[in-house]
């Protein structure tokens, strides 16, 4: 099993000792900063673009949501089109807010997750058996797999950001996680005794121990040519059907269901209650060894008894999204490779963040290895396989396995690792390489915004003829620049659902998550124990204050930050800095990562 930093008998003091240097911290005079600096144009850049989401995000809403929070759109369940679509359409609105934008952002993602909950726990399938007494129960949908769950609970994975004492988010968090930890009878989602989620198709009526037909996953019959264009390519609900046709061998774990693991981190990180770490932990640890002892590559199946490939006949590579899951499409005859074990990053991610345990960053790496080692010279190419099946290994291509690299590089920051990463602009620039990436990345996204409300403008569709995926197709919010640009992070998405950042900040002035008015800062270095921002006052009128905080969840400790010539000790999850009008500074921060276990309570609420 993993040594992990954090032991059970620990944890209690550790908080304690970590709540106290953070109180010290931030009791402390503020850090001043009494430099003139001329408003560079990367920050004149940023405040436009989270100006330009502001009013994106309102337009969206108008046009799509009515005033309970509905969607209006035609609600379905399924695979192609379904619940999951309509609340992954406003996705990146808590994060947004966090960044620094209006408080207007966070009232309107607010009202369409309450809207979201209640309009899908009032529909209804009429032929689909999981969704006939509604699509969701308790608040959660009721039997799907983690692919689609995870896009539907984005916006409930980032709230916390920015509302971590909303006492709804926090009962949801604990009861949400509690049908994944064994704790909850009425969803028995979870084997303790095995480790095991038992099927593909969990949710908050248990699991499915059945396998699944194509009407569970395509939903109810539904009018399709002349009224609708799916955005997935069929033409006709049979097309639908015939779609899902082979997503039948679903009994088993694979790896999508680590993403259930976000559950217990919001849940840890919101409550501080011990069992939401343990379970994580327990459950990724238990995936760790499944890898180590399949060469170490992640299985696709694993058997309600625990044996790898023990729900597919001994295939470690079988069951729906698995390793061998290659289907036929039906409107074209093309066979696509539907291997989706790369989600489980996810929860390598959360282990990381709830341990500080590098091991878990060395597990993910060490299948990336194992997946080079299958590379082959086919006609003189070094080409390198991507699915697994009877006959072994198929589904070359000449690029090299790299899910998951650039999250390796992240959490490790070892050059080693760097080499793996794929072109990334992003990391060019940190690595001084591209120096014009900021503000192209910045016009980029303001561009983005730009067409996404002219879509919205241009948009034909009427409720009765629009679907929750022609809803999610038109979300304006553009912050992947914001994300790398201010908080050294990782863009949050679909596969990366977590926020994972060097740093976040707070405004003690309004008591709130985000940057101040006319503040900006810019992340342009960092290494295993440090980084370099840039925080400026584009105000020239105005002093504001800003609370740097190491990390999306306070997990790195900050020990000291130097300006020019001058250091400040810290030795605390926050620090203050006072910007005079129109001044700034680059301030270089040392620091431990990983230091200290995640919280989301903001810096003036620690115990």
């Amino acid at each position: 099993m993993i040594d992990r930093r954090f032991r059970v008998a620990g944890l209690a003091s550790a908080l304690l000792v970590a709540a106290l240097a953070d109180r010290m911290a931030d009791a402390a005079e503020p850090i001043r900063v009494e430099t003139p600096m001329p408003p560079p144009e990367w920050g004149l850049l940023e405040r436009a673009l989270l100006r330009a989401n502001e009013d994106a995000v309102e337009q969206f809403f108008d046009r799509y949501f009515d005033d309970r929070g509905f969607a209006l759109c035609v609600e379905r369940w399924g695979g192609d089109d379904g619940p999951d679509d309509a609340s992954e359409s406003f996705g990146d609105w808590p994060l947004l807010h966090a960044l620094g934008a209006s408080d207007r952002v966070l009232a309107l993602e607010k009202l369409a997750w309450e809207g979201h909950l209640r309009q899908f726990s009032l529909a209804r399938t009429t032929e689909v058996p999981l969704g006939r007494d509604g699509m969701y129960y308790r608040e959660f949908p009721t039997q799907f797999d983690w692919l689609h769950h995870t896009e539907g609970l984005r916006p409930f994975f980032l709230q916390g950001l920015s509302d971590p004492n909303d006492p709804d988010l926090i009962r949801r968090s604990l009861r949400f996680a509690g049908f994944y930890t064994g704790e909850d009878p009425t969803a028995p989602n979870y084997d303790p005794e095995h480790k095991v989620i038992r099927s593909l198709l969990n949710g908050s009526r248990g699991p499915l121990l059945r396998p699944a037909t194509a009407l569970d996953w395509a939903g109810d019959p539904i009018e399709v040519e002349g009224r609708f264009a799916l955005r997935h390519g069929e033409r006709s609900y049979e097309e639908m059907l015939a779609h899902f046709k082979d997503y039948t061998n679903i009994i088993g774990d694979h790896p999508q269901n680590l993403a259930s693991t976000s559950l217990g981190l919001n849940a840890f990180a919101l409550s501080g209650e011990q069992r939401y770490r343990d379970w994580v932990l327990e459950y990724v640890d238990a995936w760790v060894d499944r890898m180590a002892a399949n060469g170490g590559i992640i299985p696709s199946n694993v058997g309600l008894d625990g044996t790898i490939g023990g729900g597919d006949g001994g295939r470690w590579y079988g069951g729906v999204y698995g390793w061998a899951f290659s289907v036929e499409v039906p409107q074209t005859g093309a066979i696509a490779h539907r291997n989706t074990h790369a989600l489980g990053l996810v929860g390598f991610g959360n282990a990381l963040l709830l341990s500080g345990d590098r091991r878990y960053v060395d597990a993910w790496r060490g299948m990336i290895e194992a997946m080079e080692a299958q590379r082959r010279v086919i006609d003189g190419v070094a080409m390198y396989p991507t699915m697994h099946g009877d006959d072994g290994w198929y589904a070359f291509v000449p690029n090299p396995y790299r899910s998951g690299a650039l999250e390796v590089y992240y959490w490790s920051m070892d050059p080693a690792d760097r080499d793996r990463v794929p072109g990334s602009g992003w990391l060019d620039y940190l690595d001084g390489l591209s120096p014009d990436y900021p503000c192209s990345a910045l016009r980029a996204d303001l561009d983005a915004v730009r067409r996404a409300v002219q879509e919205i403008a241009d948009d034909p569709t009427t409720p009765d003829t629009r679907l929750s995926d022609d809803v999610l197709a038109r979300d304006p919010v553009a912050i992947g620049s914001l994300t790398e640009l201010m908080l050294g992070g990782l863009p949050t998405g679909n596969n990366r659902p977590i926020l994972h950042a060097r740093l976040r900040y707070f405004d003690p002035e309004r008591r709130r998550a985000g940057l101040p008015p006319d503040v900006a800062a810019l992340v342009d270095a960092m290494t295993a124990d440090s980084v370099s921002v840039t925080l400026v006052n584009l105000d020239p009128t105005r002093d504001h204050t800003v609370s740097i905080q190491g990390g999306a969840f306070g997990e790195h400790r900050l020990r000291s930050i130097r300006i020019g010539e001058e250091t400040t000790p810290v030795d605390g999850r926050t620090a203050t800095v006072r910007l005079s009008p129109g001044c700034g500074a680059r301030l270089e921060i040392a620091m431990d990562r990983y230091a200290g276990p995640p919280t989301l309570r903001f810096p003036w609420d620690l115990p």
